[in-house]
């Protein structure tokens, strides 16, 4: 309630100093509409100025300043070319139009600026690039460490200091399964960090204010323009919801599996029955499951199968074939 007396105070304020303007220089009408335009240009600017980045600020303003300048320069060899009212109507729709247009485009070109690359660039250092951020989910996994020593993956590896704080706590759970997970992952981010191909910077910045390891992630990652690496769907989405990009190495063990067409043969182990009758369930060597048709009788044994149609699910990827003496 404080806040919305607060606003109307300062757009009455506005009102009563155009009013006053008015009034000293003979056009008080002209004052009052001046002071309620400005007031009202306060309030919503000031509500929208709420949710504009800083970056995107500070860019809008530069823009601003740059466009100005340009009509400034503009204007010397047209004011010689021009009367005085003329010259004056001509700088001010200049002005306008270039500050305007400077504005925005700086708006949009800064939303991704931050004020660590601001100081890097005070600094005199050079932004840094391929900023990649590990998700606690990623290095339980282990996985990561296997795709970086391959080489497809080079760049600068952040390691948030709330991230092993995480992976401290879960290595000190009273739970065996949770503590192994815990210790594996502290073992992964030593295994990475001795690997030549990629350098490791452990990061100190925190938000204390966030509560949530994941929103934390997805702040450091906005600050630092990085992107994070990690196996957890629903992270995944809620950092694509906000601009942030997504490294999935569920997704890239998706892609990477070998295709596999209708019509070629397979040579499969049956290694249990299927849930519908008469059907057995082999697994390529990357996990793929297959669901082979009249071959219950078939389990325990090798056999050579006909693929005949491969259904792509959010889950994975499953293949139907049938044993290839059918055909």
């Amino acid at each position: 309630m404080l806040k919305i007396i607060t606003k109307l105070a300062v757009g009455v304020l506005f009102v009563v100093i155009g009013g006053m303007l008015g009034l000293k220089y003979g056009s008080i009408p002209i004052g009052l509409v001046g002071g309620t335009v400005i007031g009202s240009l306060f309030l919503v600017s000031e509500s929208y100025l709420k949710t504009v980045p800083f970056g995107a600020m500070l860019g809008g303003l530069v823009g601003l300043g740059i466009g100005l300048i340009f009509s400034m320069l503009l204007m010397i060899p047209i004011e010689a070319l021009m009367a005085d009212e003329a010259a004056r109507i001509t700088a001010a729709a200049l002005s306008a139009f270039l500050g305007y247009g400077g504005f925005f485009v700086g708006l949009s070109r800064g939303k991704n600026m931050t004020i660590p690359a601001i100081m890097r660039l005070f600094k005199g250092q050079e932004p840094e690039e391929d900023l990649m951020i590990l998700d606690s989910s990623v290095v339980i996994d282990g996985r990561i460490a296997d795709v970086i020593e391959t080489g497809f993956l080079e760049g600068i590896i952040i390691v948030p200091q709330f991230i092993l704080h995480e992976l401290q706590h879960i290595a000190d759970s009273p739970d065996p399964l949770r503590r192994t997970k815990g210790r594996r992952g502290l073992d992964v981010v030593q295994r990475i960090q001795k690997m030549a191909q990629v350098t490791v910077k452990v990061v100190d910045q925190d938000f204390p204010k966030i509560r949530e390891v994941d929103a934390k992630l997805v702040a450091l990652a906005r600050a630092l323009q990085a992107k994070v690496i990690t196996n957890d769907f629903n992270l995944n989405k809620v950092a694509q919801l906000q601009g942030v990009a997504v490294l999935n190495i569920n997704e890239l063990a998706h892609v990477m599996k070998p295709v596999v067409l209708p019509g070629e043969v397979l040579n499969l182990f049956i290694v249990k029955e299927g849930k519908e009758y008469n059907q057995g369930v082999a697994y390529l060597d990357d996990g793929t499951m297959v669901v082979l048709e009249n071959s219950r009788k078939l389990i325990g044994k090798n056999t050579e199968a006909v693929v005949t149609s491969v259904l792509q699910t959010t889950a994975g990827r499953m293949i139907f074939a049938k044993p290839k003496d059918e055909e």
